[in-house]
C-alpha cells in the first residue's frame, strides 16, 4: 500500500507573490512531493501550501519550506489580521493513506526538532504531537502572539519551547508544528463594516463557549472590501457539516439586519464534507457517495 502524508503548513505572508512562490518552489524541489494548492490572502497577510508525499519526502519539504521562509520572511514589519506567531507560523501532518496518527505524531517531533537545531527557530508542538494537555488547542499556543511572545518566552517558564532556545528567532519569530486529522479551514464574509458584529457571531458558534461542537472562530475585519469575516477552522466535519454552520452564522446575522455576502475554503476540503453539506441542504433521501459520478469514473 503507498504511504500519503499531507502537510499544510501556514506562513505569514499573504501580499508578496515572489516569496509564497520561492517557499512553495523549494517545497516541490523535493523528489516524490507533489504540491496541490497555494493560496495567498493579503487581508490576513497569510498563505496555505498544501503538499503530499510519502513520510520521507516530506518531512525534508517541511523542512525545505521552513528554511526559505525563515531566509525571507521578518516578523518585525508583519501585519495582517490573523493571529501568529512567526513565519513559519503551523506545520501541521495529516495522515492520508498507510500511514497512522502516530506515524504523523513522529514526523511532526522530528521536523520540529530539525527546524530547531539548524534554523534556530523555537518549535511549540500542538494538537496530537503536543507534549501537554494545555498545549494541544492552537489558540493556546498563539496567546498573545508574535509580539506577547516575544516577552513572554523568555520571561514566563510556562512558555518555554519544546524545541530550541527560549527566545524568539530575531526574524522569524517561533513555529508550531503538530499532527492532526484533516481540517477545514473557511471563511464567511458579512455585509457590514461593523467588526463587532463578526466577533459576536464566532462567539455564538465556536465550541469553546458552547457553541457548534469542533468548530473554531474569530471575528476580523477586512478593512479593504469594506467587510467583515467569521473565520473557521472545522475540526471535524462530521460532527458539525458545512450547511449547520453556515445557517447558524445565517440566523445570527439575520438578527444583526446583516447578509452573508460569500463564503471561501481555504486550501483543500475533502470531497465527503462537501457531499455531506450537499445532502443536507438537498434534503436527499438515501443519498449515497456512488452516485457522484466522478466518483464511479474514480473506481
Amino acid at each position: 500500500m503507498a504511504e500519503i502524508v499531507e502537510c499544510v503548513p501556514n506562513f505569514s505572508e499573504g501580499r508578496r507573490k515572489e516569496v509564497v512562490d520561492e517557499i512553495a518552489k523549494s517545497i516541490a524541489s523535493v523528489s516524490g512531493v507533489r504540491v496541490l494548492d497555494a493560496e495567498m490572502d493579503p487581508d490576513h497577510n497569510r498563505s496555505v501550501i498544501t503538499f503530499i508525499g510519502d513520510r520521507a519526502g516530506v518531512a525534508e519539504a517541511a523542512f525545505q519550506g521552513a528554511r526559505t521562509a525563515v531566509a525571507r520572511i521578518d516578523m518585525n514589519g508583519h501585519r495582517g489580521a490573523h493571529p501568529r506567531v512567526g513565519a513559519l507560523d503551523v506545520l501541521p501532518f495529516v495522515p492520508i493513506l498507510g500511514v497512522t496518527m502516530d506515524d504523523c505524531v513522529a514526523l511532526a517531533r522530528s521536523v520540529g526538532k530539525r527546524i530547531a537545531d539548524e534554523l534556530q527557530v523555537p518549535v511549540y508542538l500542538y494538537e496530537a504531537a503536543a507534549t501537554r494537555p494545555d498545549r494541544r488547542a492552537l489558540p493556546n499556543l498563539r496567546r498573545g502572539e508574535y509580539e506577547g511572545l516575544k516577552v513572554a518566552i523568555e520571561k514566563d517558564p510556562d512558555r518555554k519551547p519544546d524545541f530550541g532556545p527560549s527566545r524568539l528567532h530575531p526574524t522569524a519569530g517561533a513555529c508550531i508544528v503538530g499532527a492532526r486529522p484533516v481540517l477545514i479551514a473557511w471563511n464567511v464574509n458579512l455585509g457590514t463594516k461593523d467588526v463587532a458584529i463578526a466577533k459576536r457571531i464566532a462567539k455564538a458558534i465556536r465550541e469553546s463557549d458552547g457553541g457548534l461542537p469542533a468548530v473554531r472562530a474569530k471575528g476580523f475585519e477586512l478593512a479593504d472590501r469594506g467587510l467583515v469575516q467569521v473565520s473557521m477552522n472545522m475540526t471535524d466535519y462530521q460532527r458539525t457539516s458545512l450547511v449547520q454552520v453556515f445557517e447558524a452564522i445565517r440566523s445570527l446575522a439575520a438578527k444583526e439586519g446583516v447578509e452573508i455576502i460569500e463564503s471561501e475554503i481555504i486550501g483543500l476540503v475533502p470531497l465527503d464534507a462537501i457531499l455531506a453539506g450537499a445532502t443536507q441542504y438537498f434534503k436527499l433521501a438515501r443519498f449515497h457517495r456512488e452516485q457522484i459520478l466522478e466518483t464511479r469514473l474514480w473506481d
